[in-house]
Formats: structure tokens, sequence, C-alpha cells
């Protein structure tokens, strides 16, 4: 049973996150607001709940403790908020997000050791196949911990992740969660139009996968499938999660939209995304 009084903290975190999306991207006047928004509940609720994590004892390596691949690279400034505000680094450094010489880059990169980033990402299409290999070296140290990777829904359309969802189920890697943020947007307007994905769930079903499917901005929703796909992980199959969200989740003027996908916000549109977002944690 879910416990309602942390679920109403995580809900206050997801915010606090919308807001530091918001400023960081306005600040760097770079980024990419809009996938960030609708991951920022997903991202909350595994950092801050879900996931058997260290951030005073992080590896890269990862032995010991679950671990997260971002292959959407490009929506850091959700994964940046949410790694500082569980504790991986100090929250203040949100403020160099795509600075020079800052370890906030706009894709995660390993050269300056932020701690909880495990590879550099962003080249679309190959997060799901680092995950892998990184879920079989713990099957080879018997560590029972799992790893989780996000992708974009648009991103599936390279051919790379179907590779290596085709090896994942021919070799029952079981100790793996692939989440799909299915936004159904990308840079160039809708999925749909660009490149139809027709039935998602129905194919992760042919590669061998256990699917699951439900709405990524539901707070209480996104708890209960991530516990069960946790309870799925060492049965023999993979596990996936189309996670149903909507890009710029949270500020009405960025929602139902791809314009938001790489467009940072003005003074003007700052103002008023953060009129509609609480100040929840206090901002860095």
């Amino acid at each position: 049973m879910l416990d309602l009084k942390r679920v109403t903290e995580l809900e206050k975190r997801a915010m606090q996150t919308r807001r530091d999306i918001l400023r960081m991207v306005h600040a760097a006047q770079s980024g990419h607001p809009g996938g960030s928004l609708g991951c920022a509940d997903f991202l909350t609720a595994l950092f801050s709940e879900v996931m058997d994590r260290k951030p005073d004892a992080f590896r890269v390596d990862g032995k010991g403790q679950d671990m997260f691949f971002l292959s959407n690279g490009h929506i850091t400034p959700a994964l940046y908020s949410c790694l500082a505000r569980a504790g991986y680094f100090e929250i203040s450094e949100l403020a160099s997000f795509r600075k020079l010489g800052s370890r906030l880059q706009g894709h995660p990169s390993v050269h300056s050791g932020l701690p909880g980033i495990h590879v550099a990402s962003g080249s679309l299409g190959q997060g799901t196949s680092v995950a892998i290999g990184a879920a079989e070296a713990k099957k080879l140290d018997h560590d029972p911990s799992i790893v989780y990777v996000l992708t974009g829904d648009g991103e599936l359309q390279e051919g790379q992740n179907w590779e290596a969802f085709m090896y994942a189920g021919a070799k029952h890697v079981d100790n793996l969660i692939v989440t799909v943020d299915y936004n159904k947007k990308q840079i160039d307007g809708s999925t749909d139009d660009v490149m139809n994905l027709l039935d998602l769930g129905a194919k992760f079903n042919a590669f061998g996968f256990t699917v699951f499917e439900g709405n990524g901005n539901s707070m209480p929703e996104l708890l209960t499938i991530l516990e069960l796909a946790r309870e799925a992980c060492g049965k023999g199959q993979p596990v996936a999660f189309l996670m149903h969200t909507e890009m710029g989740c949270g500020v009405d003027f960025m929602m139902g939209t791809h314009k938001w996908h790489g467009t940072p916000p003005n003074d003007e549109q700052l103002a008023a995304g953060l009129a509609q977002l609480e100040e929840t944690l206090g901002d860095y």
C-alpha cells in the first residue's frame, strides 16, 4: 500500500525539480525543457524512492547498487536536479549548468567525475546497449542489483535500439528495466508524423519483454508500476515500462507541443512558468 504522506513529499520534490529545470535552462539560454519537465516525476521517484542507491558511496562501475543510464541524454536538467536533491552533489552546483568548465554539461559526461553519472550519453539509440552491458556484468558478478535505462520514444527510431532489445530478450537479461518516455513528440513534431511507432507494447512483447504501461506524470501510478517492474525482474525476461508523459508537464504554455523540446524560456516566460510551480524545497 502506498504511503500517502510519502507520495505528497515526492510530488513536492518533483515540483521543485520543475522549477530547477526552468531556471537552469533560462540561465544558460540553452537546453531542453520539454522532455525534462515531462520526466521530472519519474526521475524524482527513481532517485528519491525506488532505486537501491548510495549517493555517498557512488561507484562508476555500479557494483552493489542499482544503476541508471540516461539514453535520451538531452534531458539533463531533470537528471541533475534529481541527483542534487537526492544527495549526490551540492544543490548550489545546479547554477553552473552548461557553463564553461562545469561538471553539469548539456549531456552527461564522465570526465569530471560527477556522482550519479556512469557513462557519457546523448548520441541517441545507444543507452540500452550500454545498460545491457552493465546488467550482464552484474550477472557475472552475482550482483542482484537492477539496471535502469530511460529512452525517448523518438529515439526508438534509431535501429540500434532494436538490436539491443532483441539481445536482451534472447539472452534473458532479466535485471534490466527499460523505460520509454512515451510523450509522442520529438524535435521535428509528432512521432506519429515523423516515424509512427505503431503498437509499441506489442513490439516489446514480441521481443520477449514483460511490459507495463501507465501514466508517468502521476506519482501514485509511477510508484506502483515501478514496484511491479522490480518484482518482475529475475524471472527470465527483461522489463519494459511504456511511460506516458506530457512534454512540458506543469507549465501550461509548454504542454501539448513539440516546440519546447529544445527552446529556452525568456525572462517573461520564466516568470510565467515559475508562477505555476510552487517553491517547495527552496530554490538553489
